[in-house]
């Protein structure tokens, strides 16, 4: 059995907030939901469903259809389609900090991520904060012990920058190279680019050899070009072999480690109000 689990896992610690990756692998999970007639909502958690009174998500999509899933950054939405087969609205889902979606059809649960282990404890009916039942029997779960996820219709799209995994050369420079904030902050600021997050973030300035705290208006156009395609990179590999924590300078990331690539003692401090690890030699 599969579940799509967006739990960031490092060596002896819980990385529990979701990046690009993560989210991207969660969209793909919600692949396997589209085009199945709906027959139930389960919307009755005020918390996850805010604003949106109980029944008010139900109504919306009883007797239609998911039609599309997309995803820029961390944000994660569905088309929609009325039973008509009019547009309907959008449906959002966040998945918090340790949200999983699980889908099923008849005969099981599917998807993708984290193999479900003996020694987990049992999933509990009442962690599956948001449920929507199909005409087939199946269901889309989202399962949130912490109940820090939320599903929403219309999710707000305007706040938010080009997605990272898809940001042309030209564009990254103009946008990352506008304030003289460090760089790091740029990468995180979600309204530059979305979805790079702090541990992504320490991956891609590691691998371009860039300062975290350079101003961001002081690099040059090579060094912004070796972040772009660091970015890039780091992106792919995260989403190739199972979220960001399998990065290569990610496990290197504590007290008395030292850089993978040179030796060099790992050093960390605060940039952008972040938890920053980087090496002292090549990065300092």
């Amino acid at each position: 059995m599969l579940l799509a689990t967006i739990v960031l896992v490092a060596p002896g610690r819980l990385r529990p907030v979701p990046e690009l990756p993560e989210v991207e692998s969660a969209r793909q999970v919600l692949m396997g939901a589209l085009d199945r007639v709906i027959r139930g909502v389960d919307d009755n958690d005020e918390w996850v469903c805010r604003p949106h009174p109980p029944g008010e998500i139900a109504r919306a999509l009883v007797g239609g259809r998911l039609v599309a899933a997309h995803r820029r950054g961390k944000t994660m939405w569905c088309e929609t389609a009325a039973r008509d087969g009019t547009p309907g609205p959008h449906l959002g889902v966040h998945l918090g900090m340790g949200g999983r979606l699980v889908v099923s059809d008849g005969d099981g649960e599917r998807g993708g991520g984290e193999p479900e282990r003996p020694d987990r404890t049992p999933r509990k009916p009442e962690w599956d904060r948001f449920t929507i039942v199909f005409a087939d029997g199946g269901t889309l779960r989202l399962f949130d012990k912490r109940r820090l996820g939320r599903v929403r219709l219309e999710p707000d799209l305007s706040v938010l920058g080009p997605d990272a995994e898809t940001i042309g050369r030209d564009e990254f420079r103009t946008r990352v190279a506008r304030s003289g904030a460090p760089v790091k902050a740029r990468l995180l600021d979600q309204g530059v680019l979305a979805g790079v997050g702090n541990l992504l973030a320490d991956e891609i300035l590691w691998q371009a050899a860039v300062r975290p705290a350079a101003p961001a208006d002081e690099l040059d156009g090579p060094t912004l070009d070796r972040l772009h395609a660091a970015m890039g990179r780091a992106i792919a590999s995260a989403i190739a072999n199972g979220g960001v924590h399998t990065g290569e300078v990610i496990p290197f990331r504590h007290a008395d480690a030292s850089c993978p690539r040179c030796g060099a003692r790992m050093t960390h401090g605060k940039v952008g109000g972040r938890t920053t690890w980087w090496c002292g030699r090549e990065q300092g």
